[in-house]
């Protein structure tokens, strides 16, 4: 098996654990203050409660109108509005930009950090691309 077809598995496998695995799980601050909550169906809340967006099974991000406003392609790739790569998470939960430079990272224990490894928040159980977008990405209001 190839290494590209060893990572369209398995992000295509992430994918469609997501929507088996989220469980209304907050997302905070680096200050541990809650800032969102992503619920079971993919939901997204900011810190008030009310719906900013949601992510879909079929990938796509959708607004709190339920407007396109990016997708999460299989091999990690965030897309905007205008199916542009913005970005694209890698194996290891590091968060790139357009120009393949590292904005991030989440690590395995949730924890969200910048590119000089700093703290910026924490998505326990989370899955790592929706994490990645919330924090990095900028598709939802906060």
């Amino acid at each position: 098996m190839t290494r590209g077809l060893e990572y369209k598995t398995l992000f295509a496998f992430m994918l469609f654990m997501i929507c088996q695995t989220i469980s209304g799980q907050s997302i905070y601050d680096r200050s541990n203050m809650t800032i969102g909550k992503i619920s079971l169906d993919g939901y997204v809340y900011n810190r008030s409660n009310m719906t900013i967006g949601r992510f879909k099974s079929d990938g796509y991000i959708v607004d709190r109108n339920n407007m396109n406003v990016g997708r999460i392609k299989g091999d990690g790739s965030i897309l905007d509005r205008s199916n542009m790569t913005v970005g694209k998470v890698d194996l290891d939960g590091t968060v790139k930009d357009r120009n393949n430079m590292t904005l991030g990272r989440v690590k395995s224990d949730g924890y969200v950090v910048d590119r000089n490894n700093m703290n910026i928040g924490r998505a326990k159980d989370v899955p790592v691309l929706y994490a990645a977008v919330f924090f990095f990405f900028n598709m939802f209001e906060k």
